[in-house]
């Protein structure tokens, strides 16, 4: 176009186009089908199916060679065409879905697997290793492991021959008691994060069958916790200078500050080594996970500056770096593709990163020339492409989530764009507003099926982020290329990225502490249904709802008070907290977090729970924003990982904890995190009586620290739970932790025996379980037993003759799993409990 113009830099105006064209939709549609269906199919179904595809399409291209010429007939002949090309595309995605899932079933390896037999594989890693996240399993952290996909390339039993085999698989090293791999460094970095795609091992470890089938895997390689890799092999040359890259980018990010330090590698090349449990949660829960992979935005970012402004491409007056270079538009498509290819290349050519740059490549055909109809074009091809060369995308999460953002950038974003400009909108914020709103628009029911959850806040993060996600992805892009050549120039271009990479971080992060930042949907197909018929129906509720100004202004303002939920309002609205409560017990699933009343705003916390998020959450329903003490009764992780949540913006006095310091990287856990903050830790002793407003507690367990109640060997962390005795507005409350019978039977011989006697409260020990002392509850007999206990737990608690034991006995049993948190008050000496 530009060289029948006459101008080297393109016409002014280019030529419009009319509607979009569907024609390719419905074949990549098929083979994306087809590809998911057969990936597990036996050959005889796969065979049959091509054998009937084939024949089908030949039958109807003989069919339209004998047709008509007439109108009727080009009608036909569209149709026919469609429906032949569907077929071709079903049966080439079921001959190379066939093909790609037998490599699961061929071999050796799964038979191996089966018999859980120990094995010396030589492998070649094909993804970048990645460390888990540590998680909360019963009363402990399980310690994060190094996993890495691999493919077997020779196989040796334990006693049998040697056999050479292509079998992909996933490698875990489990790490140690302490959470770090054999030959660490300094900083904790395992060696095996390290290793590069392409790298060849030789490995020694017992395989298993994947927990889950579907996946591309045809085993797991477990190998043992001390294991160092033994490199047989070094990676190619183009995975080497990439790792170089990378590298450099960590190295020139590592004086940031820590969320920017974790961030500004995921932004660039998708590395989040370094990204933080509750970061990466505050990301999900904001919908802007999206952020931390790589992406298609990312590469759109880049050519956007060698492009331009959307639409202006093939003008005369175009902008962006390719008419300042004086490149002709050909020239700037063969840079742009150089580009494409490089940033393949630098981040991996794995098949996320395919997808991104496919889809990247779409929206840049956007960007570039705003010619819409053919653009659903280009992303069917691309669909069909990807598909077809690796089916495995076609059952990928991520490939439909980018597909269906892409999708809905080039169908809804620009009506919707036009519609909010006709409404006095600026244009720019139009676009934006617009983009945000239809990604998640089509996202949403599949993010709910993954989450079961759906985000209030996800579009004005997303907007929000926009503007610092681009400058800090270029300024990242560039210290990326200038780290192997100037890193002080690379440290400075970093420490520039760092401010819009820290806006992003700070943006995650105050949108998932909003109390009402996401309602829970169900999280199944039939919840994603449900879902998307709702968005249905409000779409043209808005666009109805855009045409009453105040009326927009008020629905507003009601959707932020739902979001930011400020207690005084959210007491009146829904009851909870009741006033003058007492004591609360926080619904933090499998674990514990008791708040008790100090005052207006203060509270006295009790254990923490598993998760940060949870009882964060509790504690700003009950307007708590001073905590005196924070005790925790043992170093479980169902009682202290929730740490953080309690200390996030608050006020906290000192923590104090037992003194039996197990387990270890629980008990470092809770240094960290107090030493972080300036918080002072104690120790607390049998006899210490401490009060704060109109409350006040005795500490009755352990007695004179865990050492010397125990001997030299304590039976556990259990037994060293701190035990309170805690009188509030005439109520006597006994808090027990989770000690177990040989401790409870000890406390009754204790000199604090006397105290024991008909308590009003009682927070059942150890969630409830069946190991409980008959004594301690004969003497206790309380009339409210409270048990916190996650809804379905593994572990079967509260235990029914627990449970019946203490009804038996006069109590009221009220437990967190079914009732939700429950608020103990007084009125006129009587005792109450509301549930959430």
């Amino acid at each position: 176009m530009h060289a029948a113009s006459g101008k080297r830099l393109g016409v002014a105006h280019p030529r419009q186009e009319g509607p979009p064209d569907l024609r390719l939709v419905p074949p990549a549609l098929a083979a994306w089908a087809t590809a998911a269906a057969t990936l597990d199919a036996s050959p005889g179904t796969v065979a049959g199916l091509v054998v009937v595809c084939l024949g089908v399409a030949v039958a109807l291209a003989v069919g339209r060679r004998r047709s008509g010429d007439g109108s009727r007939g080009r009608h036909s002949g569209w149709s026919r065409a469609t429906a032949v090309a569907v077929l071709l595309c079903t049966a080439t995605a079921a001959v190379s879905a066939g093909l790609h899932g037998a490599d699961l079933r061929r071999g050796p390896v799964p038979e191996l697997a089966r018999r859980y037999a120990t094995v010396t594989a030589d492998v070649e890693v094909t993804a970048d290793p990645r460390l888990t996240r540590p998680r909360v399993t019963g009363d402990r952290m399980a310690p994060p492991s190094v996993v890495l996909h691999a493919e077997v390339t020779a196989v040796r039993p334990a006693h049998g021959r040697r056999e050479h085999v292509r079998t992909p698989v996933l490698v875990i090293v489990p790490a140690g008691r302490s959470g770090r791999t054999a030959g660490a460094d300094r900083a904790g970095r395992s060696p095996w994060l390290e290793l590069l795609p392409s790298t060849r091992l030789r490995v020694t470890g017992r395989l298993a069958p994947p927990l889950a089938g579907g996946d591309r895997i045809a085993a797991v390689l477990r190998l043992r916790a001390g294991a160092v890799p033994r490199t047989e092999g070094e990676p190619t040359r183009m995975q080497r200078f990439a790792g170089r890259l990378r590298a450099g980018l960590r190295e020139a990010t590592d004086g940031l500050p820590k969320d920017a330090r974790a961030l500004l590698p995921g932004l660039v090349v998708g590395d989040t080594a370094r990204i933080t449990p509750d970061l990466d949660a505050a990301f999900k829960e904001t919908d802007l996970a999206h952020v931390l992979a790589v992406s298609g935005s990312n590469l759109t970012i880049v050519l956007a500056l060698l492009l331009g402004p959307p639409g202006l491409a093939q003008r005369a007056e175009r902008r962006g770096a390719a008419p300042r270079l004086g490149l002709t538009l050909r020239a700037t498509a063969v840079f742009g593709a150089v580009l494409t290819l490089g940033f393949v290349l630098v981040c991996r050519p794995d098949p996320s990163v395919l997808r991104a740059a496919a889809c990247g490549g779409v929206a840049l055909l956007a960007l570039a020339t705003g010619r819409r109809r053919s653009l659903l074009p280009a992303l069917a091809t691309a669909v069909l492409l990807l598909v077809l060369y690796d089916p495995w995308l076609a059952r990928s999460y991520g490939f439909l989530l980018s597909v269906l953002a892409t999708g809905a950038l080039l169908t809804l974003a620009p009506r919707w764009s036009a519609a909010l400009r006709r409404r006095r909108v600026p244009a720019r914020a139009a676009e934006a507003l617009a983009a945000a709103a239809a990604a998640q628009a089509v996202c949403a029911p599949v993010v709910a099926v993954l989450s079961a959850r759906v985000s209030l806040v996800a579009v004005p993060c997303n907007l929000l982020a926009e503007f610092a996600v681009a400058p800090a992805t270029v300024l990242g892009f560039a210290a990326l290329a200038c780290a192997p050549w100037a890193m002080p120039v690379a440290e400075a271009l970093a420490w520039c990225a760092g401010w819009p990479a820290g806006w992003v971080a700070g943006i995650a992060r105050t949108g998932a502490a909003l109390p009402g930042g996401g309602v829970h949907w169900p999280g199944h197909w039939w919840g994603a249904l449900l879902l998307a018929l709702v968005t249905v129906a409000l779409v043209p509720a808005a666009r109805r709802l855009l045409r009453h100004p105040w009326l927009c202004g008020a629905c507003g303002l009601l959707l932020v008070l739902a979001v930011v939920q400020p207690p005084p309002l959210t007491r009146v609205i829904t009851g909870w907290p009741p006033p003058g409560w007492r004591l609360v017990m926080c619904d933090v699933g499998q674990g514990d977090a008791v708040v008790l009343a100090a005052g207006k705003g203060t509270g006295v916390v009790v254990d923490a729970g598993p998760e940060p998020a949870a009882v964060d959450g509790c504690l700003h329903r009950l307007g708590v924003t001073r905590i005196p003490l924070v005790v925790l009764t043992h170093f479980h992780a169902d009682h202290v990982a929730g740490l953080p949540g309690v200390l996030h913006g608050r006020q906290v006095g000192a923590i104090e904890t037992t003194g039996l310091e197990e387990p270890w990287d629980q008990v470092e856990f809770v240094r960290k995190e107090a030493k972080r903050r300036h918080i002072p830790l104690t120790r607390a002793a049998a006899g210490e009586r401490r009060r704060a407003g109109d409350l006040d507690w005795e500490v009755l367990w352990p007695p004179g620290g865990a050492a010397e109640a125990f001997g030299p060997t304590p039976d556990g962390p259990n037994d060293a739970s701190v035990t309170l005795l805690v009188r509030s507005g005439g109520l006597r409350m006994l808090l027990l932790g989770d000690l177990e019978p040989p401790a409870q039977r000890a406390l009754l011989r204790s000199p604090a025996a006397a105290q024991l006697a008909g308590v009003d409260v009682l927070k059942v020990a150890h969630h409830g379980s069946a190991y409980q002392d008959p004594g301690l509850m004969r003497v206790a007999a309380p009339r409210l037993a409270l048990v916190s206990a996650g809804a379905g737990n593994p572990y079967g608690h509260p235990a029914p003759g627990t449970v019946e034991a203490l009804r038996a006995r006069g109590a009221t049993v009220l437990r967190t799993d079914r009732d939700g948190a429950l608020a103990v008050t007084t009125e006129d000496g009587r005792l109450r409990v509301t549930t959430d």
